[in-house]
């Protein structure tokens, strides 16, 4: 592991916060963060570890506290990887593609190589072709299951050939895997040290605009992950607000079943559509449907108020639309416009 971190990473003196440098003992008085004495609640910096919402996370989970790091979204996470494990200018990355955006605009901020390799005309991923863009450089392969746009889970087995035979970190992205029903690979963090799955509260926990997100891993990563990251990057109205839906959490199953009902409604009802070309199989929270004129039919909708996503412009999307699942009503809105286009 340590071999594949970044040199200045190994090296790097992390930031002391106030709060850490007591950690274990009692205190009632704080005066060593010059903060204010006023605004009682708000006045105080927030835990930069965020214990206790690890704490109620980790048996919903399934893991120890100890394997969980705490984002600014799963976009913090997926830009901690490359500033971990990524020397700009010299090291590499491979992704499957078409996949999620912030990869690939992570590895541009960082100065990171961002190697493109397509999923066959089903999206399915092979290791293989993976594999073969990789070289000495590569340290990190990233994998989206299941995937966006493209709404399915990838193949387990290439998955698993990838966690056997590619010596460096491989991310396996997560966020929409309360939706499949496959198991999620966060159960594989204790067999596989360099695997990283990340999770998000924006899907199945419909808290997007909150911006936590999570990433599982064996310990070793994640106090790299806390050693690089900023002292308090998760605020304290976000830490009480997760704190209460964890507390809370028994109503995370009952959105996710009707949003599968309603998966299950949609997607036939799609293909009788006569706009619509092919709708994609979809393990996610979203379908894939290709159209007769995706840019035609973007607008149609937007003019009726109506906001799906264009990703006529993606690879191996041409003429396709993403429409995410919504509530019953939303959903026979979307179909009726559809009908009358």
């Amino acid at each position: 592991m340590q071999e594949l971190v970044r040199k200045n990473i190994r090296a790097l003196q992390p930031y002391s916060c106030a709060r850490d440098e007591f950690r274990g003992r009692e205190a009632h008085v704080f005066v060593d963060a010059n903060e204010s004495p006023f605004n009682t609640g708000y006045n105080r910096y927030p835990d930069p570890l965020q214990e206790e919402i690890k704490s109620l996370l980790a048996p919903i989970k399934n893991v120890h506290p100890d394997e969980i790091f705490l984002g600014n979204g799963s976009d913090e996470a997926i830009d901690l990887v490359y500033r971990v494990f990524c020397e700009p200018r010299v090291d590499n990355v491979v992704a499957m593609a078409p996949s999620y955006g912030m990869y690939e605009v992570c590895a541009n901020i960082n100065d990171v190589e961002y190697r493109k390799v397509l999923l066959d005309e089903n999206f399915h991923l092979h290791a293989d072709a993976m594999l073969s863009a990789a070289d000495d450089h590569t340290k990190v392969m990233w994998i989206c299951s299941p995937n966006n746009p493209t709404g399915n889970d990838m193949d387990r087995k290439e998955v698993k050939r990838l966690l056997d035979e590619f010596p460096g970190i491989l991310v396996v992205d997560e966020a929409y895997i309360d939706f499949s029903s496959l198991r999620s690979l966060r159960e594989l963090v204790r067999l596989y040290p360099r695997l990283i799955v990340l999770n998000t509260f924006s899907k199945a926990w419909a808290s997007a605009s909150v911006r936590l997100g999570i990433a599982f891993a064996q310990s070793e990563i994640i106090a790299l992950f806390n050693k690089v990251k900023y002292p308090y990057n998760i605020n304290l109205l976000t830490q009480q607000y997760a704190l209460d839906l964890l507390r809370n959490s028994e109503k995370i199953q009952r959105w996710t079943n009707d949003v599968k009902r309603e998966r299950e409604i949609v997607v036939p009802a799609l293909k009788e559509v006569k706009c619509v070309v092919k709708v994609y199989p979809t393990d996610a929270n979203f379908v894939l449907v290709k159209v007769t004129d995706a840019v035609r039919i973007y607008n149609y909708l937007v003019d009726r108020g109506i906001v799906v996503r264009n990703r006529n412009n993606v690879q191996l999307c041409g003429n396709c639309l993403r429409i995410t699942i919504g509530n019953k009503e939303e959903n026979n809105e979307v179909l009726g416009a559809l009908r009358s286009f």
